[in-house]
């Protein structure tokens, strides 16, 4: 006999469902994606927190007519598996499968593709005001955590909803995490509305007395009886002062009630306002008891919840221990984090320095300016922020660090490829945003110990510095016990000499790329220099200068779109000086990369030793052509040997 999660294949399908099978498909669902990410990875505990009332948004409104957007958007999985994508499930956030968040490109139903936090209020309202114009009537519902809401952007958009449109509904989803469990001033006063005793008793009794009522009658009650406690609690609710209606809170895993909570609103002609209450990583007990790890892990055990332990360190880990080694000599050294302190690994430098530790929530702008604010006092902020999500702080990084020329430490964590997460989480572009402005300096290290020396480095610097380093496993040098000081914007030759034929120069990890096609090239013949460039901003034009007056070629490796990236900075610098040599760049192309395998990725778009070697034939050809008197083994035969390699 089939499951009821079988026989849904679309919304229409879930709307012939009663109460009682509602419920059985809800713990279904649950059931299937425990067991389902399990081999993939994926945002369980989200998504598992979730279920009830993603049913109940599908059971009343009609998508894609209708239209939901999810802020960040990793918990759309139970929206995708009911809307006719339960078939593809398991190649979720593989190579050429489901994607891990809302894309417009995978599904009609998926109203606006997201990744980051903060942008389901801004994009509903540009929704809903464009079907006002266009004389339309379906609905547009936002759904957001607790979390986004010390995000600025949601905050600019319930500024403008009231003003700007007269229909449409908001979801407070509230479970008082994000990654981390949520901080700050919004956070505390969610959880004084849920926790008042006085607030709570009058919300049981609307609940109750909305499911033995129903309908508006029940909801109007409910809504007097909310009007009166916030009388007694605080004069004007926050929501209402932005004017928004505001209902709640209410159980997030109450089908019924959340069914005609929906349908009601649907009858509201004004902006609306629902606070659920949901408890994230509800029915499974592993992601209950650890919820940080839970919000987004690779493969696990369904039946214990255990991972395979990775038996190697992170670079992210490296950055958060050095930090502390650090901070132990310098009382001055600050360290903050926009929401992610598991992320970054900062929950593993806060224990030691929990004065010098400041989470600020999904906040990127603020985090930015806040840590200049403390450098114009004399500390040395170091701002931990992915990649990804730095993009978000462009403006505060020009206008209030490196126009100021103060002392703020950027460490950029998942620099480079992200892998599964897919293209808002792959860390590109932070090369091309970062080396045009004035004053920073820009550095990627070859491998752990040469980051735990950029972080020394940095805290040294009269200005600000930023440094890019992948998600993953570190490299397993062995490390010194005291970092050194960097010399600044000097690179570092790591094999070949000053007369190489090619010069390779590989950014940060992809040095590992530059030694072996070092290693092949000196094996057909050509001799080879590699170079650890260590600084992208200022780069080491001395050394760039006296390569190309001696070499024939470069090569640049770098975990960056090629498109104003590091091989891009040295194409500047070459022009700069009026040196004509060939530049084989390899990087990524100008393209979003989807999501998949951080090697089959590389392999499809050309990032190889075989790809470098390739576009290299042609150019050691004429190479060869133009300088026969190269010195070869004629003897051995090994001159015809390096024709036919160099031939393809």
């Amino acid at each position: 006999m089939a499951s009821l999660l079988e026989t849904i294949d679309s919304a229409r399908d879930l709307k012939r469902l009663n109460s009682t099978q509602l419920e059985a498909l809800a713990a279904e669902i649950r059931e299937f994606l425990i067991q389902n990410l399990s081999r993939t990875g994926g945002h369980l505990g989200p998504n598992l927190g979730v279920v009830e009332l993603s049913i109940a948004l599908h059971y009343v409104f009609n998508t894609p007519a209708d239209k939901i957007t999810m802020d960040v958007s990793h918990q759309a999985y139970i929206h995708k598996l009911l809307t006719g994508r339960r078939s593809q499930f398991a190649t979720i956030r593989q190579p050429g499968g489901l994607n891990g968040f809302m894309l417009r490109t995978e599904s009609d139903h998926d109203a606006y593709g997201a990744g980051h936090a903060g942008t389901a209020l801004s994009a509903a309202l540009g929704m809903a005001v464009a079907r006002d114009l266009n004389g339309a009537d379906n609905h547009v519902i936002a759904v957001a955590g607790d979390a986004a809401f010390t995000n600025g952007i949601s905050f600019e958009a319930l500024n403008n909803i009231a003003e700007q449109t007269k229909r449409m509904i908001v979801v407070l989803n509230d479970n008082e995490w994000s990654i981390d469990r949520n901080v700050g001033a919004i956070a505390g006063y969610f959880h004084r509305i849920v926790t008042n005793e006085h607030y709570k008793h009058l919300h049981d009794s609307a609940a109750r007395l909305l499911q033995r009522l129903g309908g508006k009658t029940a909801l109007n009650v409910a809504r007097k009886a909310e009007e009166a406690a916030k009388g007694l609690l605080w004069p004007s609710m926050l929501f209402e002062e932005f004017g928004l209606t505001y209902y709640g809170p209410i159980d997030g895993h109450n089908i019924p009630l959340l069914i005609e909570t929906f349908k009601f609103l649907k009858t509201e002609n004004k902006p609306v306002l629902l606070h659920v209450l949901t408890q994230k990583g509800k029915g499974y007990q592993p992601a209950l008891d650890k919820q940080k790890k839970f919000h987004g892990l690779g493969p696990y055990d369904p039946e214990t919840g255990e991972t395979k332990p990775a038996g190697q360190v992170t670079y992210s880990e490296v950055f958060a221990n050095t930090l502390v080694q650090l901070a132990n000599t310098d009382d001055k050294v600050v360290a903050i984090t926009a929401a992610m302190p598991n992320g970054t690994a900062l929950d593993l430098f806060r224990p030691h320095h929990p004065k010098r530790y400041f989470d600020v929530g999904i906040a990127e702008e603020h985090a930015v300016i806040f840590a200049a604010g403390m450098a114009t006092q004399g500390f040395k902020p170091v701002c931990a922020i992915y990649s990804t999500f730095l993009q978000r702080a462009f403006d505060p990084i020009v206008h209030d660090v490196c126009l100021q020329k103060l002392p703020v430490v950027f460490c950029m964590d998942r620099a480079g490829l992200s892998g599964d997460d897919g293209p808002t989480h792959h860390g590109l572009f932070d090369i091309s945003y970062l080396r045009g402005i004035p004053e920073i300096v820009l550095m990627a290290p070859k491998d752990e110990d040469e980051l735990a020396d950029m972080m020394r480095t940095a805290l040294t610097l009269p200005g600000p510095s930023a440094i890019r380093y992948p998600r993953g496993v570190v490299e397993g040098v062995v490390r010194k016990p005291l970092p050194a000081l960097l010399p600044i914007g000097k690179a570092e030759v790591l094999s070949g000499g000053s007369t190489a034929e090619v010069a390779i120069l590989g950014l940060g990890p992809m040095s590992t790329l530059a030694r072996e096609l070092g290693a092949r090239l000196e094996a057909d013949g050509f001799s080879a220099a590699v170079i650890n460039p260590r600084f992208v901003k200022p780069l080491d034009t001395d050394l760039i200068r006296r390569y190309a007056e001696q070499s024939a070629i470069f090569v640049t490796f770098e975990d960056h779109a090629l498109m104003g990236g590091f091989g891009s900075a040295v194409l500047d610098a070459l022009a700069e000086m009026n040196l004509s040599v060939p530049v084989v760049r390899i990087g990524w192309p100008d393209q979003f990369i989807e999501h998949g395998k951080v090697d089959q990725l590389r392999k499809l778009h050309g990032l190889s030793v075989d790809a470098a070697l390739e576009q290299l034939r042609p150019l050691l050809a004429e190479h060869r052509a133009a300088h026969p008197a190269e010195p070869v083994d004629s003897g051995s035969g090994r001159d015809r040997q390096l024709r036919h390699r160099i031939a393809g």
